[in-house]
């Protein structure tokens, strides 16, 4: 991992064609502008778990129902 110190207005470049600027810090809040092709995802990292949880928890259950209706059916 990568750590790096930046102050406000200054910028992060990713390859040739994505820029992270910090716009603000206040307190423990960093306000981050992303400038990327339209191509790009751009996802919060917490959405992206709870999709991810989600999904597990859909499948679990899918899998619990599919076992419960083929034994009704024996």
């Amino acid at each position: 991992m990568l750590v790096l110190s930046r102050k406000t207005n200054e910028t992060i470049k990713i390859g040739d064609d994505i820029e992270l600027r910090i716009l603000e810090v206040k307190g423990d809040t960093i306000r981050i502008g992303i400038e990327a092709p339209k191509n790009v995802d751009i996802l919060r990292g917490e959405l992206v778990q709870s999709i991810t949880e989600t999904n597990t928890e859909a499948q679990t259950l899918d899998a619990s129902l599919f076992s419960q209706l083929t034994m009704k059916e024996q």
